[in-house]
């Protein structure tokens, strides 16, 4: 528990969790051909503090119920909602994703960014499929290799830490199998990774262990995060997120 804590603190006043951007998000809606007017009824599953909910809600005429399992990230969520002035079109829900109160062909969109892994890739689809209307768009960035080979390196730190990882071809055809037409799909840039998450987050660090008395456990998030950065610096060119785009099928 006292890990957990310390994540959240770490990560609850960041503008994202995870690797992202607006523009990244705004070329998803594009992609999904998500029509700006029409009136639709959103799920943002594994939502965090909101960075993909509140550029859905300035943009969309929708209704979103934002999910987290996080009061703390969700709290953060409301009052940038309020600061922006869209929190009428937020409707905020701390639950875990692999318990979702809703009803079968609920909604219009599922979005999740950076949050599937969660519960894994496969499951995450297959489980949400049933809150889709008929030809309702399912649109999730998920932790990819774009390579087929790569060092043996981050092979092993990326099975370990996620074994689901996998090419975006084999994640294609578990939208298939499971429902789905893909429909579009990107890789993020780079600066989606360290302008818009590493960097901020490693500027956070200072403050961070001072507010919790440099403890040992606080040190040890610090350097995994680390680790984690100098990876991606190294190996960049063999994985990224995907953005995955479908529609379930029917009519």
């Amino acid at each position: 528990m006292e890990e957990l804590q310390l994540l959240i603190d770490l990560h609850k006043g960041a503008h994202r969790q995870g690797p992202g951007g607006d523009e990244a998000t705004k070329k998803a809606l594009d992609l999904a051909t998500i029509d700006h007017d029409t009136p639709l009824k959103i799920a943002d599953i594994g939502c965090g503090t909101g960075a993909s909910t509140l550029i859905l809600a300035r943009l969309l005429n929708a209704r979103i119920t934002a999910v987290d399992f996080l009061q703390e990230f969700l709290d953060v969520l409301k009052r940038r909602a309020e600061i922006e002035g869209v929190s009428r079109k937020i409707v905020p829900l701390c639950c875990s994703m692999e318990s979702l109160p809703f009803e079968d062909e609920e909604f219009d969109v599922i979005w999740s960014e950076g949050a599937i892994y969660n519960i894994g890739f496969k499951k995450g689809v297959t489980d949400w499929n049933r809150y889709l209307k008929p030809a309702g768009l399912l649109v999730v960035s998920e932790i990819s290799w774009i390579t087929k080979t790569r060092p043996a390196e981050i092979q092993e730190y990326w099975e370990s830490e996620y074994p689901e990882i996998d090419l975006a071809s084999s994640k294609m055809r578990i939208l298939e199998e499971n429902g789905y037409s893909p429909i579009g799909y990107f890789v993020l840039p780079e600066h989606c990774w360290l302008d818009n998450y590493y960097r901020p987050l490693q500027d956070s660090f200072k403050a961070f262990l001072e507010r919790n008395g440099k403890s040992q456990a606080a040190r040890a998030i610090i350097e995994a995060e680390s680790r984690e950065r100098e990876l991606y610096e190294k190996y960049k060119s063999y994985y990224s997120y995907g953005f995955y785009m479908a529609k379930k099928l029917g009519e």
